[in-house]
């Protein structure tokens, strides 16, 4: 729904209902040129509050880049986190201080590259976990116990955004790929098939472009690369 705060209006709705809720307030008359009004989606821009442009408010939206799945959790969540802000200026402005009232930080986006913004988000947030249910699939398929294959990988993921926190992606990419270990990547396509192995060879690649910035050899890389593009297109 829509909750008010001061001059600021916030639109917490799945997307396809954000414009619908721009059109009742328009139709109920209470959003004035004083109002700025935010919506929460990552995808859309201020263009999904078109019907109340009218009325001469600030219009944009502001997407907090973190993942709550309780509720109750969500304050702290919040504190130390990255809000990507979008829109008009006064909009911005509105979206900013709420940024710094959560103790967010405020990333200004720009309209037509928020789709691009908010696959990134979508990779970190959701494929990430994705991932983590893939490997555990994978591991209770070798004979891993279900419980402990819930558990058994967390630890590393944990470290692995420790490095990234400390390191950024180059430096903190370990593994086959960034060793240049062919034989190492073709056990693993050789013990996959259908789409796991396809999913592995198309985030392989990935970690190839990484690996060659942070110094993997030619001859290995295109090794690898020729390996990994055949898995890939299956």
């Amino acid at each position: 729904g829509a909750a008010e705060a001061s001059d600021l209006l916030l639109i917490a709705t799945p997307d396809a209902a954000i414009p619908e809720v721009a059109a009742q307030l328009m139709a109920e008359g209470g959003v004035h040129d004083r109002h700025a009004v935010l919506h929460l989606s990552g995808l859309l821009d201020r263009g999904a509050l078109a019907p109340l442009q009218p009325t001469g408010a600030g219009l944009g939206s502001f997407h907090p880049l973190q993942t709550v799945a309780d509720p109750e959790t969500a304050p702290s969540r919040f504190r130390g986190a990255y809000a990507g802000v979008e829109g008009d200026g006064s909009a911005v402005g509105a979206g900013e201080a709420l940024a710094r009232l959560l103790g967010m930080t405020p990333v200004p986006i720009a309209g037509r590259a928020k789709a691009a913004y908010h696959v990134g988000a979508t990779l970190v947030a959701n494929y990430s976990v994705v991932l983590m249910g893939m490997a555990m699939r994978l591991a209770e398929g070798a004979g891993v116990p279900a419980d402990t294959a819930a558990r058994m990988y967390l630890p590393l993921l944990h470290g692995a955004s420790e490095n990234l926190s400390a390191l950024g992606p180059v430096r903190a990419l370990t593994g086959a790929v960034r060793r240049g270990d062919t034989g190492t990547v073709a056990a693993h396509l050789a013990a996959l098939s259908g789409a796991d192995r396809a999913v592995y060879a198309v985030v392989g690649l990935e970690a190839l472009v990484l690996a060659r910035s942070a110094g993997l050899g030619p001859e290995a890389a295109e090794a690898l690369e020729r390996m990994l593009t055949e898995a890939a297109r299956g």
